[in-house]
């Protein structure tokens, strides 16, 4: 399933040129994360009370075209690759043009009581959800 978050750019998160600033990316990348959880009904909140995190390992950002002051984006995320300890995200980010402005590919470790684990069913059949 393909989750999709949309925001609108405001100035605070501008470089002076009028661009999203290229800090301002990973945070919205956890905030589409985030809503996705949400969308599959595990949200943050029920993770951590069964004491499960997911952890990024590693990021890669492609900057393909600016993202504009006050353009509303549409965050695409879906999982493209998992097993029940690691999981590969893929993050993309369209201007209201639908043009492609933005990807991300996201290695994750899932980690129970601080260490990696494998995930339970009852989280795993809600992480299938995301994958593609």
């Amino acid at each position: 399933m393909l989750m999709s978050y949309q925001k609108r750019i405001y100035g605070y998160e501008c470089d002076i040129y009028g661009h999203l600033n290229n800090a301002n990316y990973l945070p919205i990348l956890e905030a589409a994360r985030s809503e996705g959880l949400q969308q599959v009904g595990m949200p943050i909140q029920k993770l951590l009370e069964a004491n499960w995190h997911v952890y990024v390992l590693r990021v890669e950002m492609d900057f393909i075209k600016a993202v504009q002051l006050e353009d509303i984006i549409e965050v695409r995320s879906r999982i493209t690759a998992m097993n029940r300890l690691r999981s590969e995200w893929r993050q993309e980010i369209y201007n209201s043009a639908q043009e492609l402005c933005f990807t991300a590919i996201l290695q994750v470790v899932h980690v129970h009581n601080g260490k990696p684990a494998r995930v339970p069913d009852d989280i795993w059949t809600h992480f299938l959800q995301f994958q593609a």
